[in-house]
């Protein structure tokens, strides 16, 4: 039977992409139907029961700019909070949060549930109506049909799932839910090409059969940060500890003992797996030279006593994983409450895609997340949003929306999958964007936020608070420009104490600012009566220091943009570009780039070697 209300936007599958394409496209007005297996299982964290670190986080608060839900999802659910490369500079500085497995999953299903122009229904998705090259619709498992005008599909690792513990297999979505069968072989039908990628999860431990006492504490962050822009520390849940400790040779002994069981080293496994998250015997062999492997214990939440054993992902047979797991440090009695697997899937090259993720040859049909080669519920939300975003752009009759590389990490993500493609999971870095001095965590709003308004992404309560913080940091940066200290003065005297000399001639208080040695919160206690809210002192304080490489990068950016289109000749010699590494020029030899504008997005290419490639290149054609 048909259903009878039509819809503007179907989101099939409910993990971290689907989660977001909803909600972004109801946001937008365009009436919304959420198709999930389980509704039970909504926002599930599928593997570590964390969210952000390098790169990643990144992608979050820029959801979070945008008016996504996965960081006041985080900001709920968060039991551990640490900002990591505190001590590095703002550009590579990123948030991550352990977070209650439970709590996360409630926190987004709270949001779902009260998201206007969303409808959520509890069916599988087995088919897709489409006439004349454009999809109008799904049908479910029972037979259902819902229309729509786009159709925006996040089936993550279920389309024809299959998952491995040792030699052993069985057809599977994740652990204990069912595959996408008949989804993925009428996907397969469609003129897409599609590959198999793998991932997979490590065993996990019932904390009360393991010795803390021979384990390496390791705390958060106090005072916690927030994930979101509109984060409050009184959201957050108890903080509690994680764990450190370390595989050794015993246990790498009895990993290469198993090694016959392998899924992985005996070809049952044909999917590419994740070069930055391998599994534990995928470590082992890769870096026989080293005798430990790092292994950080992450609980799964308050409520349970299960742990999550982050570095020793797994396909080997259980009797192996139970032999290595108790090899270790403080495990040596360890009971294990799920064991670690391997899941292999489809995915779809994400060439075949347009910038809006819409699908190059059926109209109306939009793909996010796991189906287009990414890994990690950060890339899956930033895609989520993007999707659902330009599908309710479409059905508006409005241009897409896709962010540029210089204006988001999403917009690299998107750029990077669209533009080469991949033949493994995709994790996004902060080394994989050029501009990354221009795309950091604590401006991701300042960025995109106001076209988050445009598109009608964001809120009044969010845009309220935008508005109030950008007024403020215009004050304050104001304040410290018209603000003098004059040499010899007291405010000069108090400077003294920070600084290795007396200055000789005045200067603002923001020029001070620049100073290395110096920070707000010096300059603060000169003028202690006017002292601004901590994030926007922050915030003034990145701009002040930061602002002449953020100037000089802005300009590579000008310059690229004037002659991206350049032309670099069929057969052209990068050995001849003195200045280049070897390891640059192999790279552009490999990858035969047609413009300089693909060349710059040759991973490992900076900006300095596209400068030398640019005069180089003006030299011939002179």
């Amino acid at each position: 039977m048909e259903y009878p209300k039509h819809f503007d936007v179907i989101v099939v599958g409910g993990g971290h992409a689907g989660t977001e394409a909803c909600l972004a496209s109801a946001r937008m007005g365009s009436k919304t139907l959420l198709l999930t297996h389980n509704i039970e299982t909504l926002g599930q964290m599928s593997c570590n029961p964390a969210i952000g670190g390098i790169g990643k986080s990144h992608l979050v608060k820029e959801v979070d700019a945008l008016g996504g839900a996965m960081a006041i999802a985080t900001d709920r659910s968060g039991i551990q909070f640490r900002v990591l490369n505190a001590r590095k500079g703002p550009a590579v500085r990123a948030t991550r949060v352990q977070a209650d497995r439970i709590k996360y999953k409630a926190a987004v299903r709270g949001i779902l549930e009260s998201q206007e122009n969303l409808t959520i229904f509890q069916q599988a998705v087995d088919d897709l109506i489409i006439e004349q090259e454009r999809v109008t619709g799904v049908v479910t498992q029972m037979g259902l049909h819902f229309k729509a005008k786009t159709v925006v599909v996040t089936a993550g690792t279920f389309l024809a799932g299959k998952v491995h513990i040792g030699l052993e297999n069985h057809a599977a979505g994740r652990a204990g839910d069912p595959p996408s069968e008949s989804l993925a072989q009428r996907l397969r039908d469609l003129p897409f090409r599609v590959e198999r990628l793998k991932t997979g999860t490590p065993p996990r431990i019932d904390a009360r059969s393991v010795d803390f006492s021979s384990l390496q504490e390791q705390w958060g962050d106090s005072p916690e940060p927030v994930m979101s822009y509109l984060g409050r520390l009184q959201d957050h849940p108890q903080q509690t500890c994680c764990w450190i400790t370390y595989t050794n040779k015993k246990t790498h002994k009895i990993i290469h003992s198993g090694m016959d069981r392998s899924p992985l080293y005996t070809g049952v496994i044909d999917g590419v797996g994740p070069r930055y998250c391998p599994s534990i015997e995928d470590k082992v062999v890769r870096f026989a030279d080293k005798d430990q492997h790092q292994i950080f214990i992450e609980p799964e939440g308050l409520d349970t006593y299960e742990l999550y054993p982050n570095g020793i992902s797994t396909s080997l047979p259980f009797d192996v994983q139970l032999d290595l797991v108790r090899s270790i440090k403080g495990f040596e009695n360890a009971h294990i409450t799920r064991p670690g697997y391997a899941i292999e899937y489809d995915y779809f090259n994400p060439q075949d895609l347009h910038y809006s993720l819409e699908t190059k040859s059926i109209k109306g049909l939009f793909f996010a997340g796991q189906i287009n080669g990414t890994t990690g519920y950060e890339e899956a939300a930033a895609q989520g949003l993007l999707a659902g975003a330009n599908a309710a752009l479409q059905v508006q009759e409005k241009e897409y929306w896709c962010p540029t590389r210089d204006t988001a990490y999403a917009g690299v993500l998107v750029d990077d999958l669209i533009s080469m493609g991949t033949n493994e999971p995709y994790r996004m870095f902060t080394s994989r964007a050029e501009y990354r001095l221009l795309l950091r965590e604590d401006n991701a709003d300042i960025r995109l936020t106001a076209k988050g308004r445009e598109l009608g992404l964001v809120d009044d309560n969010r845009w309220q608070a935008f508005c109030e913080k950008q007024e403020g940091i215009e004050l304050e940066t104001q304040r410290l420009k018209n603000t003098w200290v004059q040499p010899n003065s007291d405010m000069a005297e108090k400077l003294f104490k920070h600084i290795d000399h007396r200055i000789s001639h005045e200067y603002s208080l923001f020029d001070l600012l620049k100073r290395p040695e110096l920070n707000h919160q010096i300059i603060g206690d000169l003028l202690p009566d006017q002292k601004p809210d901590s994030k926007i002192a922050q915030q003034v304080e990145i701009d002040a220091k930061y602002s002449g490489y953020i100037s000089r990068q802005q300009d590579e950016i000008d310059r690229l943009q004037r002659h991206e289109n350049t032309a670099i000749p069929d057969g052209f010699d990068y050995s001849n570009i003195k200045g280049l590494s070897n390891e640059v020029k192999q790279k552009l030899s490999d990858a035969l780039p047609k413009t300089l504008a693909r060349a710059a997005r040759v991973p490992g290419v900076t900006p300095a070697a596209i400068s030398l490639l640019l005069v180089q290149l003006k030299k011939k054609a002179a």
